[in-house]
């Protein structure tokens, strides 16, 4: 935080992030924090192209990153928008020490996440602490996350699940256990991960979809594992069993509405997964093209309302 408020960063700046899963990204978060800023989180293995025009639209105060490799490619990518670029392999420039500020505003950004753009020019979707700190109350009170319980960082750093997974542990004082990179320091791929993931010892973890329905179908699951969590594209099918004890919830929300908006607990064997119900402090309505609630049973559009939708799009109105 010291450096990054050295740098100018204060409050509802973005500091741009591209770093793999791993501590040092953790530490990013936490230092984009302390300075009083909102964090991007970019994914190195994006393409050039994507990641350029991302760092032009959220215009960061400042951009870290892991190896002289990154550096100097973000360095390059990054030449419009004049920010320095620190490598957290290499050691800290000295600053002084930065006194955490007493209060924060809720209302403060939190992060920055890019949508994927499959609808068209990826957004960056602004979300606030108090947004954030809305789902974490609901995540640690509905799963019971506290000290001893383990679960662990399996999202992408740029999808918001990855927020989701770290916030939930650090506030409630549980374990994360974060996958190691790769002899290349990147973050490990789809396949890896999941090896990796069986062999740890978990009390409850998330895996984005098909994942999960890849780890279900052909085992072993981790150690201990009560709770898997699961999101980010629809449930095709739940295992005709499942193993005893074990809890799979499905999870539902865009970007837009901070991660999850509904989540619920299925049945081994049941056929088309339904999303759950809404969280806590958050509404759910079906309506047709004139707004209007739909009969039970109708098809209509889903509408998302309370605590858990976003301030906006950056940069839009």
């Amino acid at each position: 935080g010291g450096w990054l408020a050295q740098q100018g960063v204060g409050e509802e700046d973005r500091v741009a992030v591209c770093v793999p899963r791993s501590i040092a990204w953790v530490q990013a978060l936490l230092g984009s924090w302390l300075a009083g800023a909102g964090y991007v989180p970019l994914d190195p293995q994006w393409p050039d192209a994507r990641l350029a025009q991302t760092l032009q639209d959220c215009a960061p105060k400042a951009i870290l990153t892991l190896g002289a490799a990154q550096q100097e490619r973000l360095r390059r990518l990054s030449d419009t928008a004049e920010a320095p670029v620190l490598d957290l392999e290499q050691p800290l420039p000295a600053s002084e020490a930065q006194e955490p500020p007493q209060q924060r505003q809720a209302s403060r950004l939190a992060y920055v996440i890019y949508t994927s753009g499959s609808t068209g020019v990826p957004k960056g979707v602004m979300v606030e602490q108090r947004q954030l700190a809305q789902l974490v109350q609901w995540h640690v009170g509905r799963f019971g996350l506290g000290t001893g319980h383990r679960s662990a960082l399996t999202a992408g750093v740029a999808f918001d699940a990855s927020s989701w997974e770290l916030w939930v542990a650090l506030a409630s004082g549980s374990t994360l256990v974060i996958p190691p990179l790769t002899e290349q320091g990147e973050g490990l791929d789809a396949g890896s991960l999941l090896t990796w993931w069986r062999d740890q010892r978990l009390d409850s973890s998330f895996l984005v979809t098909p994942l999960a329905e890849l780890a279900l179908a052909e085992g072993p699951l981790p150690q201990g594992l009560r709770t898997l969590l699961t999101g980010g594209e629809r449930l095709r099918r739940v295992p005709a069993t499942l193993p005893q004890g074990l809890r799979l919830v499905n999870n539902y929300g865009p970007t837009e509405t901070t991660v999850v908006a509904s989540s619920g607990a299925l049945q081994a064997g049941q056929e088309s997964p339904d999303i759950g119900a809404a969280i806590s402090n958050t509404r759910l309505y079906v309506l047709d093209a004139q707004q209007r609630e739909v009969p039970l049973g109708a098809v209509g559009e889903l509408y998302i309302g309370g605590a858990s939708v976003a301030r906006g799009y950056l940069g839009q109105p």
